[in-house]
């Protein structure tokens, strides 16, 4: 026969569906001669219960949500997989959702995630994510939820972060020692803390080595893809002064800003270096390989998860850290010319 359910096995025991239930549950309500008649019935018949209806009884699941604004990135897509090991050591699955960049898709999934029952949910928000009443209600129904790389700073939250501020300041620093004067910066969006962070730490870095800031090289391209990239070096081409090196938000605009600078005819690092965030492994492709600075995804997943895990064995007691991981710098190619 197929699946046998809960109804076949109460059918056969000539009893409701419901004391079988409460039977198997070891109920007080019900004799231990029937418990020990139903439990005997249900190996003799391969009974077995429902994982996910037992599961939705007892409000919680063994699976993890995880929100991403892109899976393509391989950033995100390490970090995923450094959180998939650490959960399916401990018995947990993840389900993995993309916001795409925008604030209505990730307010979906988060609630699609919550309306599922899930264990607890790891994300890093979307570009657009200027609100966050969506995170605020995931909290209030008691499901942990972790952030990483980009988080929401006043929300109460375990975080993983780097420091992006230390890390912009390193960089920009290696391109003043390397002799760059007019630099650049292709940020993101503003508004979110992890453009801020490495905006201030690239001016900063300015500041102290007595470089000026150029505020017509500072161009909001409103995205982290290399089309936002190509977009940038396409307005610093235009610009009777351009810069002679640039910042990147993240790996995939510099190599968008390095396509579009090699198509004008312009050679790297002789007319423009450039340098970025994240050291995927595309950086490492192109000739000469970019800049960068590597980010520790696979331990930001696992620290993530851990941090989630932590909370899920001990909700009352949980107190909220942030952890930050140590980034290196890879100086390549395309910020290193002998020192003019």
């Amino acid at each position: 026969m197929g699946h046998m359910t809960l109804k076949d096995l109460a059918a056969k025991l000539g009893i409701s569906a419901s004391t079988v239930s409460r039977a198997l549950h070891d109920h007080p309500d019900i004799s231990d001669s029937t418990k020990k008649l139903v439990v005997k019935a249900a190996e003799k018949y391969g009974y077995q219960p429902n994982p996910i209806a037992q599961s939705l009884k007892k409000q919680s699941s063994k699976i993890i949500g995880v929100i991403v604004p892109e899976i393509r990135h391989n950033f995100f897509a390490t970090v995923i997989s450094g959180i998939e090991e650490v959960a399916y050591e401990a018995g947990y699955i993840i389900m993995v959702c993309q916001s795409n960049e925008t604030l209505n898709r990730e307010i979906m999934v988060t609630k699609a995630l919550a309306a599922n029952r899930v264990a607890g949910i790891i994300m890093a928000i979307s570009l657009e994510t200027t609100s966050n009443e969506h995170m605020r209600s995931v909290m209030r129904q008691g499901i942990p939820l972790v952030q990483f790389d980009r988080v929401v700073d006043e929300l109460d939250t375990g975080k993983v972060v780097i420091d992006d501020f230390r890390a912009a300041y390193r960089m920009t620093s290696h391109l003043i020692d390397r002799g760059y004067k007019r630099i650049g910066f292709l940020a993101g969006r503003e508004g979110i803390s992890m453009n801020r962070l490495r905006f201030n730490g690239y001016l900063q870095a300015l500041k102290n080595h007595n470089i000026p800031f150029y505020p017509e090289l500072n161009i909001n391209i409103g995205g982290c893809r290399g089309s936002n990239g190509r977009a940038g070096a396409e307005e610093y081409i235009k610009i009777d002064n351009p810069p002679d090196a640039v910042l990147c938000i993240n790996d995939p605009v510099a190599v968008g800003a390095f396509c579009r600078f090699r198509e004008a005819g312009w050679s790297i690092p002789e007319d423009v270096a450039l340098a970025g965030f994240s050291g995927s492994p595309e950086s490492a492709l192109i000739e000469p390989a970019l800049s960068s600075v590597a980010q520790p995804a696979f331990e930001m997943g696992k620290t993530a998860v851990s941090l989630l895990l932590k909370q899920l064995k001990d909700k009352n007691n949980f107190h909220p850290e942030t952890i930050t991981l140590e980034t290196e710098l890879l100086i390549r190619g395309s910020s290193y010319k002998e020192n003019m």
